[in-house]
């Protein structure tokens, strides 16, 4: 146990030393993802339908939004780069804006299943965070993905 508070106190430090505001982002967004599968797998094994492939087809789908925010991140490195050294004019000051908006996109996902699980464990769950949590996530796309998607 100490060296795993060793190593994750360490990568914690070295992402925020690095990042800034962006690493904690990173960070809880990552914490997010534990306790939202912790959670689901506890519902499950309550409501006795816990099922491998289940609980494969979860840790799938949190691989492949992780792989969606590696893309967000790419993506604005290639802006970054096309705006500093390309000579591309913007009529606003680039450093990053996909990465952290997709990243807050996520964690609202993950904390509204978090939430989820928590009614669905007996927990009684405040309507004004169920709203909240909702409101946040249209406020940072969930409405324009749905219609993208749509098509």
């Amino acid at each position: 146990m100490d060296k795993f508070k060793v190593m994750s106190s360490t990568l914690v430090a070295m992402l925020s030393a690095a990042f800034g505001w962006f690493g904690w982002l990173i960070i809880l967004y990552v914490l997010t993802m534990a306790i939202d599968y912790v959670t689901g797998t506890i519902v499950a094994f309550k409501e006795k339908s816990w099922s491998s492939r289940v609980a494969r087809q979860g840790l799938w789908k949190k691989a492949s939004s992780l792989l969606a925010v590696l893309v967000a991140a790419l993506t604005d490195m290639l802006l970054s780069i096309a705006v500093n050294y390309a000579g591309i004019v913007l009529p606003f000051t680039y450093k990053s804006l996909l990465s952290p908006l997709v990243l807050v996109w996520y964690t609202l996902t993950e904390l509204g299943s978090i939430v989820e699980n928590a009614g669905r464990m007996g927990a009684p769950v405040p309507q004004i965070l169920k709203n909240t949590l909702s409101v946040l996530r249209e406020k940072t796309g969930e409405n324009n993905d749905n219609a993208t998607s749509k098509k």
